[in-house]
């Protein structure tokens, strides 16, 4: 691999510097209008079939936040995302930023019980929808749920869900994103309100679940997000005009912060993708120049190895930057082989800390970035004046029993603390207690050591927790599913071993006395009400006696991980 070189690292990080100037707070809506200002024409979003620019994105913005605030949306209110990937969703969040509301980004492969439970958690006033995606139908969904709501009836299930959007027209009487655009209050009432919102209020409400399985809505502000993706930027060494190709989902902190907003200190563009398709990858950096893409290594591996049989010119690619999960040595020689770009990239952070905290260096090898998860995030400017030496973020490790820090370069459960991590979660201060101390450090769940060359090497996880392709699954939310079948006494999940996907989801069930049960049968249950990524690859039944447990009764996890069993 032909590396960047120190030199030209730091002639693009002094130009990030020069632009942004010194770090002021602002909102996210103000951030984007000053880079609007710069480049009011050069392309933000990039698809297939159109470019939309810096400018076109604000306006379209600037109308809908009216519309929303003619819905009555106040600051603070939160109004949910069920929309994947399409072009219009820059315009919508930046618009929900602008109005002072507070995003919900939601899963869009999440099923119907999924969905009325986050937005009954969210207690949202508003729901922008798109009609379908390929994993559920959210018409259906909310026809069941919310019976009327093209009409605004409202329903004791969702009592303060006001307002449903679709993104697209759909149904008579439905109002749609054109419809709310032309029910603006007007600029000057939006300009009034957006002058109003906090740069330390509430941005984003992100649904993450924690150690138990229960799913929390972790806080993010404006000035986290903010600071994150600049430090991202500065960080990865983002050339002026920088463009980043991604099919992760933009309700997840990954697409959103590393992507769609770290391009915007660049004054540069996202070329997202609704579906992964290796193919379709490849096309877009040879047709719109890409010079970034983010993938997770189940993506990586399917891209290599259609870059390798294939003639694509990748010669605008110069960086690759592939994180949530670990990806062997083998991979990353594969991405240097046959995608040739100058800088590789893998990291580590989660939705709690607003996307990465850590990045492996501009210039490291393959034996770094395959053995580490990588270095706290350089901040620039975005992190003077935090104490932090010019990182955004500061990691230890603690005991995992006791909570008590130790000595550095002991191994133990990561804990961190910064300008990006959260402060609490929503309307959840119980959990908030338990995982986040009164100094700010947040408790990952993630169990590792700091080197003395300052990087994080993960070992573990703490909890039970795992995940499927870079998404977290909560076992438990999995054998409650599962134990509402007929004849299931007793499920227990876990994450196993898989070439592809990191780890899969595997079931072990004991059935009811007398019950016969299918494993096929089971598979297409945990189907009907759960997303993709959380259906079981697999069942394996057991007795009550087979099962592995401790003295006291509870079932031993690790070593259902370690049977060889599984077909």
């Amino acid at each position: 691999m032909a590396g960047i070189t120190p030199a030209e690292v730091a002639r693009r990080r002094e130009a990030l510097e020069r632009r942004v100037g010194a770090w002021t707070p602002r909102s996210l809506a103000a951030a984007f209008d000053e880079v609007a200002r710069q480049f009011p024409d050069r392309p933000y979003v990039i698809t297939a079939a159109h470019a939309l620019s810096y400018a076109q994105v604000q306006r379209h913005s600037v109308d809908l936040a009216g519309g929303l605030m003619d819905l009555g949306v106040e600051l603070g209110d939160r109004v949910a995302l069920l929309v994947d990937n399409r072009p219009e969703y820059a315009a919508v969040k930046l618009a929900i930023a602008r109005a002072g509301a507070v995003a919900v980004p939601l899963n869009y492969s999440y099923t119907g019980d999924e969905v009325s439970a986050r937005l009954r958690q969210a207690r949202a006033k508003v729901l922008v929808t798109v009609d379908a995606t390929r994993a559920t139908n959210f018409l259906a969904v909310l026809d069941r749920i919310l019976p009327g709501w093209e009409k605004g009836a409202q329903s004791r299930q969702l009592p303060d869900l006001e307002h449903v959007v679709t993104v697209e027209p759909v149904r008579d009487g439905a109002l749609d994103l054109d419809g709310l655009a032309m029910r603006s209050v007007g600029d000057d009432a939006v300009a009034a309100r957006c002058a109003l919102v906090d740069p330390d209020a509430v941005c984003d409400i992100v649904f993450t679940s924690g150690t138990t399985g229960h799913v929390l809505g972790a806080e993010l502000t404006h000035d986290m997000v903010l600071r994150s993706a600049y430090g991202s930027a500065y960080h990865r060494a983002f050339d002026d005009g920088w463009r980043i190709s991604f099919a992760l989902p933009l309700y997840h902190v990954f697409g959103y912060i590393e992507g769609l907003l770290a391009a915007m200190y660049a004054g540069g563009a996202v070329v997202p993708q609704q579906v992964f398709n290796p193919k379709t990858v490849l096309e877009s950096i040879e047709e719109h120049r890409v010079n970034e893409v983010l993938f997770v290594p189940t993506m990586t591996i399917a891209v290599v190895d259609l870059a390798a049989s294939g003639d694509y010119d990748l010669s605008s690619l110069q960086s690759v930057f592939s994180a949530a999960a670990p990806a062997p040595t083998w991979l990353w020689e594969r991405v240097i082989r046959d995608l040739r770009p100058t800088m590789i990239y893998t990291g580590y952070g989660q939705t709690e800390v607003s996307a990465a905290t850590a990045l492996t260096h501009p210039g490291d090898g393959i034996e770094t970035v395959a053995s580490v998860v990588g270095a706290p995030k350089l901040g620039g400017v975005a992190a003077e004046g935090v104490g932090l030496d010019g990182k955004l973020a500061q990691y230890r490790t603690v005991d995992p029993f006791t909570r008590q820090p130790l000595p550095a370069g002991e191994p133990g459960e990561f804990s961190v603390r910064g300008p990006q991590v959260t402060r609490r979660y929503f309307d959840d201060p119980e959990r908030t207690a338990e995982l986040i101390d009164e100094d700010g450090w947040l408790r990952t769940g993630d169990l590792g050591r700091v080197s003395a060359e300052g990087y994080l090497e993960l070992t573990g996880r703490s909890s039970e927790l795992f995940k499927v392709g870079g998404e977290l699954v909560a076992p438990v939310e999995v054998e409650v599913v599962l134990t509402s079948y007929d004849g299931v006494s007793q499920a227990h999940v876990v994450g196993v071993p898989d070439d592809r996907y990191g780890e899969v989801t595997w079931a072990y069930v004991v059935p009811g006395e007398g019950a016969t049960l299918d494993p096929g049968e089971l598979v297409a249950h945990c189907r009907a009400h759960l997303a993709p990524f959380k259906v079981p690859r697999g069942v394996t039944f057991l007795t009550a006696e087979q099962l592995p447990t401790t003295t006291t009764g509870k079932v031993q996890k690790f070593r259902l991980r370690e049977r060889s069993d599984r077909t």
